[in-house]
């Protein structure tokens, strides 16, 4: 059995922005950056072991991945089978902007988002199979990944057989934890960011004595 760990890198500025971002290499924000610490450390703390950690090879998830690697004492492995959608032409536009210069796309991907392609990139099932052919690499254990919020809404649709466009409806929020079982095809927690939330500041075990 595979427990797969799927955690969405933190947060970058074009994130904040709401700018596509596919396959460009943007770092994470000061906010990403204490965003990936603070799970860093909840992970640390869980006690877990974990037998393998890998990341897309795009900045923000190995800037995600990277404080996990060294409280984990894993080796960080990065691989372009786990990147977010290739979004082709419209990388670094927002949606008014994107909708304003491909009206043509947006009116496709409204009746057909999985398989209608980014101009000049990708549709979400051609990730979904870069996707597949990477989880099937993986050997049985606990596996950490660190990738994107398209990524890991095709994982998603993959496990539970998601028909039509629920998949969409699933919000993603930087660096949460999404776990997954396979090949059962199991979904234990979905969109997890505990470590985020403001009452961690202050809740502790000490409190509650």
């Amino acid at each position: 059995m595979k427990e797969i760990w799927l955690i969405r890198h933190g947060e970058t500025e074009w994130n904040a922005q709401k700018r596509f971002q596919g396959h460009l290499d943007v770092p994470l924000s000061p906010v990403g950056i204490g965003q990936a610490f603070r799970l860093a450390q909840r992970l640390a703390r869980s006690g877990l072991p974990f037998d393998s950690l890998h990341a897309s090879d795009l900045r923000r998830a190995r800037e995600t991945a990277e404080p996990l690697a060294a409280v984990l004492g894993l080796t960080l492995k990065t691989t372009p089978l786990l990147r977010e959608i290739d979004v082709g032409a419209l990388a670094g536009l927002n949606r008014e902007e994107a909708e304003a210069r491909y009206p043509e796309f947006f009116r496709t991907a409204l009746q057909d988002p999985w398989y209608t392609p980014r101009p000049g990139g990708e549709s979400m099932a051609d990730l979904a199979r870069r996707l597949e052919a990477f989880l099937e690499t993986l050997p049985s254990g606990r596996h950490l990944l660190v990738a994107h919020g398209g990524t890991i809404r095709a994982a998603l649709k993959l496990v539970l057989g998601l028909e039509g466009n629920t998949w969409r409806r699933f919000h993603i929020p930087n660096t949460s934890i999404t776990r997954i079982l396979l090949p059962g095809g199991e979904v234990l927690t979905v969109s997890d960011a505990a470590h985020l939330e403001t009452w961690a500041d202050w809740l502790s075990d000490e409190s509650l004595k």
